[in-house]
Protein backbone atom coordinates (compact mmCIF):
# COMPACT_ATOMS: atom_id res chain seq x y z
CA UNK A 1 0.00 0.00 0.00
CA UNK A 2 1.62 3.25 -1.13
CA UNK A 3 1.36 6.42 0.92
CA UNK A 4 -0.39 9.59 -0.20
CA UNK A 5 2.10 12.42 -0.04
CA UNK A 6 2.93 16.03 -0.79
CA UNK A 7 6.18 16.57 -2.70
CA UNK A 8 7.86 19.97 -2.78
CA UNK A 9 10.56 20.18 -5.41
CA UNK A 10 13.59 22.47 -5.08
CA UNK A 11 14.29 25.36 -7.48
CA UNK A 12 16.88 23.19 -9.24
CA UNK A 13 17.04 19.46 -9.94
CA UNK A 14 16.90 17.53 -6.68
CA UNK A 15 20.09 15.88 -5.48
CA UNK A 16 18.90 15.10 -1.94
CA UNK A 17 15.68 14.47 -0.08
CA UNK A 18 14.05 15.01 3.32
CA UNK A 19 11.18 12.66 4.15
CA UNK A 20 9.20 14.38 6.93
CA UNK A 21 6.72 12.31 8.98
CA UNK A 22 3.83 13.93 10.84
CA UNK A 23 2.41 13.06 14.25
CA UNK A 24 -0.78 11.34 15.38
CA UNK A 25 -3.93 12.72 13.74
CA UNK A 26 -2.01 15.15 11.55
CA UNK A 27 -1.17 14.88 7.84
CA UNK A 28 1.58 15.69 5.38
CA UNK A 29 -0.26 18.91 4.58
CA UNK A 30 0.10 19.94 8.21
CA UNK A 31 3.87 20.14 7.89
CA UNK A 32 4.37 21.07 4.23
CA UNK A 33 4.29 24.84 5.01
CA UNK A 34 7.47 24.35 7.02
CA UNK A 35 9.65 24.41 3.88
CA UNK A 36 9.61 28.20 3.31
CA UNK A 37 10.01 28.68 7.08
CA UNK A 38 13.40 26.93 6.85
CA UNK A 39 14.72 29.83 4.74
CA UNK A 40 16.91 27.61 2.58
CA UNK A 41 19.22 29.15 -0.01
CA UNK A 42 17.45 30.11 -3.23
CA UNK A 43 19.52 27.59 -5.18
CA UNK A 44 19.06 24.61 -2.84
CA UNK A 45 18.53 21.14 -4.32
CA UNK A 46 16.59 19.44 -1.50
CA UNK A 47 13.31 17.68 -2.29
CA UNK A 48 10.85 17.52 0.61
CA UNK A 49 8.31 14.71 0.90
CA UNK A 50 5.46 14.82 3.40
CA UNK A 51 3.62 11.46 3.43
CA UNK A 52 0.25 10.78 5.05
CA UNK A 53 0.05 7.98 7.60
CA UNK A 54 -2.72 5.40 7.02
CA UNK A 55 -6.14 5.94 8.57
CA UNK A 56 -6.73 3.55 11.47
CA UNK A 57 -8.42 3.23 14.83
CA UNK A 58 -6.38 4.45 17.79
CA UNK A 59 -7.13 2.67 21.05
CA UNK A 60 -6.20 5.47 23.49
CA UNK A 61 -8.49 7.84 21.55
CA UNK A 62 -11.53 5.63 22.17
CA UNK A 63 -11.00 3.82 18.89
CA UNK A 64 -11.41 6.97 16.78
CA UNK A 65 -10.12 6.58 13.23
CA UNK A 66 -7.35 9.01 12.28
CA UNK A 67 -4.04 9.17 10.51
CA UNK A 68 -1.62 7.16 12.60
CA UNK A 69 1.65 5.37 11.92
CA UNK A 70 0.72 2.82 14.59
CA UNK A 71 -1.91 2.11 17.21
CA UNK A 72 -1.30 3.34 20.75
CA UNK A 73 -2.87 0.99 23.26
CA UNK A 74 -1.19 2.26 26.43
CA UNK A 75 0.52 5.39 27.72
CA UNK A 76 3.22 3.25 29.33
CA UNK A 77 6.46 3.92 27.48
CA UNK A 78 7.48 0.26 27.12
CA UNK A 79 4.18 -0.68 25.45
CA UNK A 80 3.02 2.58 23.87
CA UNK A 81 3.80 1.71 20.23
CA UNK A 82 2.14 -1.29 18.59
CA UNK A 83 5.24 -2.84 17.03
CA UNK A 84 3.31 -4.79 14.38
CA UNK A 85 1.88 -1.50 13.12
CA UNK A 86 5.32 0.13 13.37
CA UNK A 87 6.76 -2.57 11.12
CA UNK A 88 3.93 -2.13 8.60
CA UNK A 89 4.61 1.59 8.43
CA UNK A 90 8.32 0.90 8.16
CA UNK A 91 7.66 -1.23 5.07
CA UNK A 92 5.67 1.62 3.51
CA UNK A 93 8.50 4.03 4.26
CA UNK A 94 10.99 1.62 2.69
CA UNK A 95 8.91 1.75 -0.48
CA UNK A 96 8.93 5.55 -0.35
CA UNK A 97 12.71 5.61 0.08
CA UNK A 98 13.05 3.14 -2.79
CA UNK A 99 11.07 5.48 -5.04
CA UNK A 100 13.70 8.14 -4.36
CA UNK A 101 16.53 5.72 -5.07
CA UNK A 102 14.81 4.83 -8.34
CA UNK A 103 14.64 8.54 -9.14
CA UNK A 104 18.40 8.91 -8.76
CA UNK A 105 18.68 10.18 -5.17
CA UNK A 106 21.42 8.25 -3.36
CA UNK A 107 20.49 6.77 0.02
CA UNK A 108 23.24 8.78 1.72
CA UNK A 109 21.48 11.93 0.51
CA UNK A 110 18.20 11.10 2.29
CA UNK A 111 17.23 12.45 5.71
CA UNK A 112 14.33 10.87 7.58
CA UNK A 113 12.66 13.41 9.85
CA UNK A 114 9.64 13.08 12.08
CA UNK A 115 7.61 14.74 14.82
CA UNK A 116 6.03 12.81 17.71
CA UNK A 117 4.74 9.52 16.22
CA UNK A 118 6.61 10.48 13.06
CA UNK A 119 9.77 10.90 15.12
CA UNK A 120 9.32 7.42 16.55
CA UNK A 121 9.11 6.14 12.97
CA UNK A 122 12.14 8.15 11.84
CA UNK A 123 14.27 6.55 14.56
CA UNK A 124 12.91 3.04 14.06
CA UNK A 125 13.19 3.12 10.27
CA UNK A 126 16.48 5.01 10.12
CA UNK A 127 18.31 2.87 12.67
CA UNK A 128 17.26 -0.33 10.87
CA UNK A 129 17.57 0.79 7.23
CA UNK A 130 20.11 -1.44 5.40
CA UNK A 131 21.71 1.33 3.29
CA UNK A 132 23.51 4.42 4.66
CA UNK A 133 21.27 7.45 5.08
CA UNK A 134 22.29 11.12 5.46
CA UNK A 135 20.75 11.53 8.90
CA UNK A 136 17.79 11.17 11.25
CA UNK A 137 15.84 14.07 12.75
CA UNK A 138 13.66 12.96 15.67
CA UNK A 139 11.46 15.62 17.29
CA UNK A 140 9.42 15.30 20.50
CA UNK A 141 9.43 11.51 20.47
CA UNK A 142 10.56 8.28 22.09
CA UNK A 143 11.82 4.86 20.98
CA UNK A 144 9.26 2.44 19.60
CA UNK A 145 10.67 -0.29 21.83
CA UNK A 146 10.43 1.94 24.90
CA UNK A 147 13.48 1.18 27.00
CA UNK A 148 15.67 -0.39 24.33
CA UNK A 149 16.84 0.18 20.77
CA UNK A 150 15.00 -1.47 17.87
CA UNK A 151 15.99 -5.02 17.02
CA UNK A 152 18.28 -5.56 14.03
CA UNK A 153 19.77 -2.08 13.89
CA UNK A 154 21.82 -1.63 10.73
CA UNK A 155 25.59 -1.30 10.76
CA UNK A 156 25.21 0.98 7.72
CA UNK A 157 23.66 3.70 9.89
CA UNK A 158 25.69 3.25 13.05
CA UNK A 159 27.56 6.52 12.59
CA UNK A 160 25.14 8.82 10.76
CA UNK A 161 24.16 12.16 12.36
CA UNK A 162 21.08 11.99 14.60
CA UNK A 163 19.44 15.16 15.91
CA UNK A 164 16.87 14.94 18.70
CA UNK A 165 14.70 17.87 19.76
CA UNK A 166 12.30 18.01 22.70
CA UNK A 167 10.26 20.61 24.53
CA UNK A 168 10.84 21.04 28.25
CA UNK A 169 7.10 21.58 28.76
CA UNK A 170 5.97 18.73 26.51
CA UNK A 171 2.60 17.54 27.86
CA UNK A 172 2.15 14.72 25.30
CA UNK A 173 5.52 12.95 25.17
CA UNK A 174 7.33 13.32 28.51
CA UNK A 175 10.67 15.11 28.32
CA UNK A 176 12.21 12.18 30.19
CA UNK A 177 11.13 9.78 27.43
CA UNK A 178 13.02 11.75 24.80
CA UNK A 179 16.05 12.11 27.07
CA UNK A 180 16.03 8.37 27.79
CA UNK A 181 16.03 7.63 24.05
CA UNK A 182 19.00 9.94 23.62
CA UNK A 183 20.89 8.28 26.44
CA UNK A 184 20.32 4.84 24.93
CA UNK A 185 21.63 6.03 21.58
CA UNK A 186 24.72 7.55 23.19
CA UNK A 187 25.34 4.46 25.31
CA UNK A 188 25.27 2.34 22.16
CA UNK A 189 27.78 4.48 20.28
CA UNK A 190 25.49 6.56 18.05
CA UNK A 191 26.33 10.12 17.01
CA UNK A 192 23.25 11.65 18.61
CA UNK A 193 22.89 15.36 19.30
CA UNK A 194 20.32 16.57 21.86
CA UNK A 195 18.65 19.98 21.95
CA UNK A 196 15.84 21.06 24.27
CA UNK A 197 13.61 24.12 24.02
CA UNK A 198 11.25 26.03 26.29
CA UNK A 199 8.11 24.83 24.51
CA UNK A 200 5.26 22.30 24.78
CA UNK A 201 4.53 19.58 22.19
CA UNK A 202 5.13 21.74 19.14
CA UNK A 203 7.79 23.41 17.00
CA UNK A 204 9.01 26.99 17.45
CA UNK A 205 10.82 29.48 15.23
CA UNK A 206 14.20 29.16 16.95
CA UNK A 207 13.98 25.40 16.51
CA UNK A 208 13.26 25.74 12.79
CA UNK A 209 16.41 27.81 12.38
CA UNK A 210 18.44 25.08 14.08
CA UNK A 211 16.78 22.40 11.96
CA UNK A 212 17.52 24.30 8.76
CA UNK A 213 21.20 24.64 9.67
CA UNK A 214 21.44 20.96 10.61
CA UNK A 215 19.76 19.74 7.40
CA UNK A 216 22.02 21.87 5.22
CA UNK A 217 25.19 20.84 7.07
CA UNK A 218 24.23 17.17 7.18
CA UNK A 219 23.43 16.95 3.49
CA UNK A 220 26.54 18.90 2.50
CA UNK A 221 28.72 16.36 4.34
CA UNK A 222 26.90 13.23 3.20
Amino acid sequence: MSLEKIIIEPPQQATSCVIWLHGLGDSGAGFAPIVPALHLPANHTIRFIFPDAPQQAVTINQGAVMRSWYDIKSMALHSRADLKDVEKSESRLHALIQSQLDDGIASHKIVIAGFSQGGVMSLYTGLRYPLPLAGILAMSCYLANGDKLPAQCSIANKHIPILQHHGKQDEVVPFAAGKSAHQLLEDNGYSAQWQSYDMPHTLIEAQLSDISSWIQETLSKS
